[in-house]
């Protein structure tokens, strides 16, 4: 039989068993064999029945057409031929119990596939390797893992050792399970058997961990499997690394992005932008430059997402030229850029005032087929509101709707904007009033926008009109929105009306921010309440403006040693004083006529190199002498060194002053 082919022998059973013919036990086994190893299993027990007419079948036999009829999920027709072989006195071996124990695993029936094992053990039979490897991975298919692991346990005291299989399959299990404790148990027991954990293994335990959220743990493993040189998949690297830019480990997020490039290993799309919208965040942009051009070269193309986020991170950075060369790159390697791309960059530079960059940008953008859409009129308007061009702005309003969009609340927002820091306030209110009048939405930006214009020009009236409207209109109110109130009132000397918003803030559900606070502190210093201004009646954290503030109060009403003490506490909680600082304690000094310890506050302001301004000089020597005078030229721009000279020629005048009430003196610089 073994020179003819399958199906020909196949006909030769059946021809010759026809005529009451039939071929040899060993012949027989050889074609019931190749039947079932060739998947053909409802043929391979048809032929047995044919055979068992003329041929006494043998345990070899019996076992094979058990096999087949358990691959073909007749699990009880197989359990049947098993009976049937002990009743004509054929004691069925280990590998019949194992193909009956099997079937019954794929068909889900443990307690069955146990009750085989207990007879089979009954009948003088050891399970086998194959045995206990069955029905473990019969109870981990059902999750039943508590079993499982007691069948590894009893497999283990019969003396077998699990292979490298049997213990990933356990893994895999109990990871599934959630129970990462037993998966590393098991795993050290792999090792202590002299099993070293392989791929599998380990890929495995990553998987693991990160669906349990011990991410620390994957990413030991994944260390680990590096140091062992092992095959990673990019599974359990991508994991890892989504874990590590979430926790902010951009370092390690590279280094194992590195990893998997040097691995040929392609990051997906998702994890790329991810990886660079990080590096971006936390300012390693030449880190996420770098990676994009090694991608590059790697001839991975990073898809337009992740090169928009570059692209944005570079330019908020204000690291506009190399998002331009980003650019150019995309454009060469053809690239298809889109909308966001463009908008971003003609954002960044709109924002910084440098409309004309903008508009070039967006000549470059049509001509690349890419239509402006409202973010790019917006951004564009913005540029020029910046720059004063107001009606250049609004004719780009113009065309905007020309071109068949609709400018949403934002673009408003921006022109409104314009119109009030170009102190057109009224210009700004009638835009408003426009969108009211036509039902058009109308959001906290805008109204915040007006509220904080109001303020500035000291009409509380209007900005409590606004602030009401706005409610009224179901718009809740913003942290934005009480700080410019705060301010207006505090401004006016209407403290305690500032103070009150304070409290409506609280019960609003938002916190008073550092802003708010100096804007209250501020009027009470323009009062000269000076004993309601300590921070540890707001209970924040006061910045350089707040500390300014409180150190000018406290010169205005002549205590200078208290604001001095101010500016030793802010320093030791690390705030730098910059001119403005210094500036009103020299002032508050000079008119006490301490110009000793104003001298030392110059000398303090030269070491840490700030520039001297000439107005504060001249100051101090007013509140010396009213008649002296003194001449500076561009002393503001001189250097850290040219100011000590100030300094020196300066005590050298007050010196003079000892001796002559009147008296002239000059000193020109460059």
């Amino acid at each position: 039989f073994k020179s003819f082919g399958i199906d020909l022998a196949v006909d030769v059973v059946r021809l010759i068993a026809g005529k009451e013919l039939f071929p040899s036990l060993s012949s027989c086994n050889f074609v019931m064999s190749c039947l079932v190893k060739a998947g053909r299993f409802r043929e391979s027990y048809q032929v047995f029945g044919v055979l068992r007419k003329g041929v006494r079948p043998d345990v070899y036999l019996f076992t094979t057409a058990v096999n087949a009829l358990c691959k073909d999920g007749k699990v009880n027709d197989a359990m049947s031929v098993l009976s049937e072989m002990e009743e004509v006195g054929v004691l069925p071996n280990v590998v019949t119990y194992n193909n009956v124990i099997h079937g019954l695993c794929k068909i889900r029936d443990l307690d069955k596939a146990f009750i085989f094992k207990e007879k089979m053990i009954k009948k003088g039979l050891k399970p086998s390797l194959v045995t206990y490897s069955v029905l473990i991975n019969g109870c981990l298919k059902m999750e039943k893992y508590d079993e499982a692991g007691s069948v590894l346990s009893e497999m283990t005291a019969n003396g077998f050792d699990p292979n490298e299989v049997v213990y990933n399959t356990l893994i895999n299990g109990y990871c599934k399970m959630g129970d990462m404790k037993k998966a590393l148990s098991v795993r050290d027991d792999m090792s202590s058997k002299g099993l070293n954990p392989n791929s599998v293994t380990l890929n495995t335990l990553i998987k693991g961990f990160c669906s349990a959220n011990q991410m620390d743990q994957a990413e030991k493993i994944l260390e680990e499997m590096l140091s062992l040189g092992l095959n990673i998949n990019a599974g359990s690297f991508t994991s890892v690394i989504h874990w590590l830019c979430k926790c902010s480990k951009m370092e390690s997020a590279l280094r194992f992005v590195n990893e998997m490039l040097l691995r040929d290993l392609r990051p997906n799309d998702s994890l790329l932008t991810t990886v660079v919208s990080g590096l971006c965040k936390h300012g390693k942009h030449s880190e996420a430059v770098n990676l994009w051009f090694k991608l590059l070269e790697r001839r991975i193309s990073p898809n337009i997402v992740t090169s928009n986020a570059l692209i944005h991170g570079l330019c908020e950075s204000g690291n506009v030229g190399e998002a331009i060369k980003i650019l150019k790159e995309m454009i060469e390697k053809g690239f298809h850029l889109d909308r966001i791309t463009y908008n971003t960059l003609i954002s960044w530079h709109c924002k910084e005032a440098r409309f004309e960059e903008g508009f070039r940008l967006s000549e470059e953008m049509v001509k690349q087929g890419i239509s402006p859409d409202t973010l790019t009129y917006t951004s564009l308007i913005k540029g020029l509101c910046k720059k004063g061009k107001m009606d250049e702005a609004v004719l780009l309003l113009d065309k905007c709707k020309f071109q068949g969009l609709t400018p949403d609340a934002y673009t408003y927002g921006v022109l409104i904007e314009g119109f009030c820091k170009n102190d057109e306030i009224q210009k700004g209110k009638d835009v408003f009033n426009e969108l009211v009048d036509k039902n058009m939405e109308v959001n906290s930006f805008i109204y915040n926008t007006l509220i904080r214009a109001y303020s500035t020009l000291g009409d509380m009236t209007e900005s409590v009109r606004l602030f009401n409207d706005m409610k009224s209109k179901g718009i809740q109110p913003t942290s934005e929105t009480f700080s410019s109130l705060i301010h207006g009132y505090s401004n006016n000397g209407c403290v305690e009306d500032a103070k009150i918003l304070i409290d409506k803030m609280r019960e609003d559900g938002l916190s008073p921010n550092v802003v708010c606070y100096t804007a209250l502190i501020k009027g009470y210093c323009k009062m000269g309440q000076m004993d309601k201004v300590e921070m540890s009646k707001f209970g924040i954290n006061p910045n350089k403006i707040t500390y300014t503030v409180m150190i000018d109060g406290y010169c205005k009403i002549g205590q200078t040693e208290v604001a001095a003490k101010i500016l030793g506490e802010m320093e030791r909680n690390g705030i730098i004083p910059d001119v403005v600082t210094y500036n009103a304690l020299a002032n508050g000094f000079t008119k006490e006529e301490k110009i000793e310890k104003a001298l030392q506050l110059f000398n303090d302001m030269s070491r840490r190199g700030n520039a001297t301004r000439p107005v504060l000089v001249m100051e101090v020597f007013e509140g010396t002498c009213s008649n002296s005078s003194i001449c500076f030229c561009d002393l503001e721009s001189s250097s850290s060194q040219t100011a000590t000279n100030v300094l020196v020629l300066f005590h050298l005048a007050f010196i003079k002053l000892k001796t002559a009430h009147n008296f002239e003196y000059y000193y020109f610089l460059k």
